[in-house]
């Protein structure tokens, strides 16, 4: 049971539903769980309803009651870039998936979480390929994912194919190919996708691209660079080669959010894996 402490900071009295919900982000969806549960909501050591009012400097109590439903995995080893009571932020390696799947179960992310961090649900705020490395946030409970649902700034790094212009835009709508469950194309009638890139650096085969996404569509950055001419080194699946690196040279280096913990700025970095740094030799370039 995860016990979150909110302090009414209005100005004046306020009805508990709308200083949870409209202050505080706490989701509908949280707020019915609370309500039905025993003591969910409490201030002053006495249940409180949705529909009572407040006062300023009021401490209202959230009682979480959190379950795990993934089998933990004591044997896997993840580096933990940043954590505080609310989230963790893991550096993932490549070739390890997020979630577990058919093909997958023991040896995903959320498999280490689960022994970690035994009976907590495992939520992952930003999910990454299970072949692109870096920085994955998984949040501790229900209001923290709800607050950081969205609010995640990220900044990738890749290796591409050829020398690419020193910076651009893609625009350009991603859609489903037809016959596909997995592949992803450009097509008119697509989602809205935005990718704006840097080239750090460059040799005669690849570039080093510092990536920023104003969307989050499915292999976005995979796509949006093979679409003109420079798909991501490894990534067959959408025209790389794999002849110097076995996995896309993708990698989330930068994460940055406001804590729900303590309402502050974070900013996290994950420094470039040595397979993608080789592939262009800039290794003395700090993110």
């Amino acid at each position: 049971m995860k016990e979150i402490r909110l302090e009414v900071d209005t100005d004046a009295p306020v009805v508990l539903q709308n200083f949870l919900v409209g202050r505080m982000g706490v989701s509908k969806r949280l707020l019915t769980r609370l309500k039905r549960q025993p003591g969910g909501i409490t201030c002053k050591g006495l249940t409180v309803r949705s529909v009572d009012t407040v006062a300023p400097g009021d401490v209202i109590v959230l009682r979480i009651d959190d379950s795990s439903f993934l089998e933990p995995n004591p044997m896997l080893s993840v580096p933990v870039a940043y954590e505080d009571d609310s989230l963790v932020v893991f550096n993932k390696p490549s070739g390890m998936p997020v979630h577990p799947s058919i093909k997958h179960q023991g040896d995903t992310l959320g498999n280490c979480f689960a022994a970690m961090y035994p009976g907590i649900t495992f939520r992952p705020v930003n999910r990454l390929d299970r072949d692109t490395s870096g920085l994955c946030i998984v949040a501790k409970d229900a209001h923290a994912a709800n607050l950081l649902q969205g609010k995640c700034e990220k900044v990738y790094f890749a290796a591409v194919h050829g020398v690419t212009d020193e910076q651009g835009t893609i625009n350009a709508p991603i859609a489903r190919e037809r016959e596909s469950i997995i592949l992803r194309c450009v097509r008119d009638d697509g989602q809205s996708a935005v990718t704006h890139f840097r080239r750090i650096g460059c040799n005669e085969k690849y570039s080093l691209e510092e990536i920023h996404l104003e969307t989050g569509r499915t292999h976005q950055i995979r796509v949006h660079f093979a679409y003109i001419g420079h798909p991501l080194a490894g990534d067959d699946l959408y025209g790389g080669l794999r002849d110097d690196i076995p996995r896309q040279a993708l990698h989330c280096g930068i994460l940055s959010f406001v804590s729900p913990a303590s309402g502050e700025n974070v900013t996290v970095r994950a420094q470039l894996p040595d397979d993608i740094a080789e592939l262009t030799g800039i290794r003395s370039f700090n993110i």
